[in-house]
């Protein structure tokens, strides 16, 4: 019987280094470990901390990140199978119609693999380096997204929003399910709306812990999604568990609390954990897939 809840692992983006077989290698490898899907962050541009010296975020100039939609262009040529999901995409500082256009031919190319996870984002830099604006930034992305679906699934499009305009025309190719999965990251009250009102899902990572309060704010999401008039049950939930959880032996543990709690995807996340080299990647994933051996349907 096949799992309904899909497992994934977070692409080393800050790890892997810029060698194109290392990444080819692990695509190969989570797929044929038995990966439903491979997860990468994204980050256009790193801040510079000789004339930013009190620069305090996560990653900066040094972080290597590769562009996640043209990675996925690379990796949907290596695999066969496994969902390409970018987690996420920081769309408010990129020009919607682009991205709906580059997504809607990934999506061709990989036969139908794409799922589009989106965010804002926290990094000033990269709004200004992009031409965007950082203080609008969560409220326009509402309007992309209705940009978006309405150019996959319409030849031609009239639309007059707030921040987009487009007169008789239209993307081609569109996608082949004439949509793309829309996947929303992100935890403050106005993104639990966003994606009850209209997000496929919602994407956690390390924002969501399965007690009380994560029970609140899946609540609040599914009444958010009743108000909209859609099924709560039709919104995924995606989380994660650590290296650091696999090496400790809690791996069939955390699959299985994150599966009673109604996660729909789990992800193991390497990046981060001190590996060196694509084998110790590789290795880990192989050990989370074979220790989360429980009954997922």
């Amino acid at each position: 019987m096949a799992r309904t809840m899909k497992l994934g692992a977070v692409f080393p983006q800050t790890e892997i280094g810029t060698e194109p077989d290392n990444v080819r290698q692990y695509a190969i490898a989570a797929e044929e470990i038995g990966f439903d899907y491979v997860l990468a962050y994204d980050h256009v541009l790193g801040a510079g901390t000789q004339k930013r010296p009190d620069w305090d975020g996560p990653y900066n100039y040094r972080d290597s990140f590769f562009e996640p939609l043209v990675l996925f262009a690379y990796l949907a040529a290596c695999t066969k199978t496994i969902e390409l999901a970018t987690g996420i995409i920081i769309l408010p500082q990129r020009q919607t119609v682009l991205v709906a256009k580059q997504a809607a031919t990934l999506d061709v190319l990989s036969g139908g693999r794409l799922r589009l996870g989106i965010g804002t984002g926290w990094n000033r830099v990269e709004y200004e380096g992009l031409g965007e604006n950082f203080n609008n930034r969560g409220i326009r992305s509402d309007e992309q997204i209705e940009v978006m679906r309405s150019l996959w699934n319409n030849e031609i499009v009239d639309f007059n929003g707030r921040w987009h305009s487009i007169t008789g025309a239209g993307i081609n190719p569109r996608p082949s399910r004439r949509s793309i999965p829309v996947w929303i990251g992100g935890n403050h009250e106005k993104v639990f709306r966003r994606i009850g009102a209209v997000g496929d899902g919602w994407i956690t990572n390390a924002l969501l812990s399965p007690d009380e309060e994560g029970r609140m704010a899946i609540k609040r999401i599914h009444g958010y999604a009743r108000e909209a008039g859609r099924d709560p049950k039709a919104i995924g939930l995606e989380t994660w568990v650590a290296a650091s959880d696999v090496e400790s032996g809690n791996t069939e543990r955390k699959v299985r609390e994150w599966q009673e709690f109604g996660a729909t995807h789990v992800a193991v996340i390497t990046m981060g954990a001190g590996y060196e080299a694509v084998g110790q990647h590789i290795d880990l994933m192989a050990r989370f897939m074979a220790e989360a051996r429980i009954d997922l349907t």
